[in-house]
């Protein structure tokens, strides 16, 4: 075997992994018979890449021809029917409904080595990427155009910023909490290299870039992880989900399975890619209550001790191997085990949205606004 392949093999994830020999693809499909790599490398033949099975349904072949910059996909056989689907690691797509594209995962970050200030200095400000600056109606904002805001908000007094997800949705317009690909960047405020762009500006500023994340759900729709490689129980979602009654959320039945070991890798991967190659500062986990309990009115019966398993895991991993990032918890339920460390039985976050704050607050800036504008429509102003 080549010494580039069994230094891919070595070094190798899941998706695809760029190399001096080429680039390797590994993939998890436990109920796939065949399972084909096809791309522009290959001039999207069916039949001519075929993978090898591993253990654990997973599917490995390193592929010399290919490139950073290569569209592909996978062709999957299962149960006598054949499935075409985007790698769940990709970094960068075409778009939701797309190809994956061979992300180059080398970027010149010049130096970059920015930590954030201690808790009770930060001031944080919430910027949606497609709202906040945008190049002429009908267009959604980009990363390069919210950075050539960043003076602005510096002059705020804003050290962080948090940014809404970004995470590949379905179109060019959402506020992103309805990711179909969670480790690509939203194709439509700049990819991969635009993100890493505008941290390493915001940075270079001395301010900290935080990031939503969305764990608690997927999709619901453009979901190419629904019933992944075919299988699937009770006509729900396969592999990457629930496939009962546990499956149902505020927002689909698309609720990721926190007790399979390949979906908590999925998961734990994608906080960790986030801090690591993008050089993010901290995550802010969107509404934790429901990765916690599956309906989220604290009845007992319906808890998730999985999901909190999983946040204990990956916040303590994140605690233990980049002490200067934060994670932070949208749990609304005053609950003080949220931020407890994970060995004292918590779950680990540095800190949590106060409901007793949020939105007493929200509702005092907005009530001026609603007393103009109805003085206004009655005639009073």
């Amino acid at each position: 075997m080549p010494q580039a392949t069994e230094l891919a093999r070595k070094q190798l994830g899941m998706g695809s992994l760029v190399h001096d020999g080429g680039v390797a693809f590994r993939l998890w499909a436990p109920h796939a018979e065949q399972v084909f790599v096809i791309g522009g490398f290959n001039g999207w033949n069916p039949d001519s890449l075929a993978m090898e099975r591993e253990e654990n349904g997973v599917w490995y072949l390193d592929v010399g021809q290919a490139k950073c910059g290569d569209e592909y996909r996978f062709r999957i056989i299962s149960g006598g029917k054949e499935f075409s689907r985007i790698d769940p690691y990709a970094r960068q797509v075409t778009s939701s409904v797309g190809n994956g594209v061979v992300h180059d995962p080398h970027f010149d970050w010049q130096g970059d080595a920015f930590s954030l200030p201690p808790l009770n200095e930060i001031a944080i400000y919430e910027l949606h990427v497609g709202s906040f600056r945008v190049p002429q109606a009908g267009v959604a904002g980009t990363f390069r155009t919210a950075e050539t805001q960043l003076n602005y908000l510096k002059n705020l007094g804003v050290n962080a910023i948090e940014i809404m997800p970004t995470g590949e949705f379905a179109g060019d317009f959402s506020w992103g909490y309805n990711p179909a690909h969670i480790f690509a960047v939203e194709t439509a405020y700049g990819g991969p290299e635009a993100l890493k762009s505008f941290v390493r500006a915001a940075h270079r500023l001395g301010i900290g870039v935080l990031l939503d994340v969305v764990y608690n759900h997927f999709g619901p729709s453009d979901l190419n992880l629904w019933q992944f490689d075919g299988w699937q129980e009770n006509g729900k979602g396969g592999i990457y989900f629930y496939n009962d009654w546990r499956a149902v959320t505020p927002w689909g039945e698309t609720r990721p399975d926190y007790g399979r070991g390949e979906v908590r890798q999925f998961i734990r991967d994608n906080a960790l890619m986030w801090l690591e190659e993008y050089h993010l500062d901290g995550l802010r986990y969107d509404m934790t209550l429901y990765m916690r309990q599956v309906r989220g009115d604290d009845d007992p019966g319906a808890d998730l001790p999985e999901g909190w398993g999983l946040a204990q895991w990956i916040n303590a991993e994140i605690r233990e191997k980049l002490p200067n990032r934060i994670v932070i918890a949208e749990d609304l339920r005053n609950n003080e085990a949220i931020t407890e460390s994970p060995g004292l039985g918590g779950a680990g976050f540095h800190t949590q949205w106060d409901a007793r704050f949020v939105h007493p607050v929200r509702a005092a800036v907005i009530t001026p606004n609603l007393i103009f504008e109805g003085r206004y429509a009655y005639g009073y102003g």
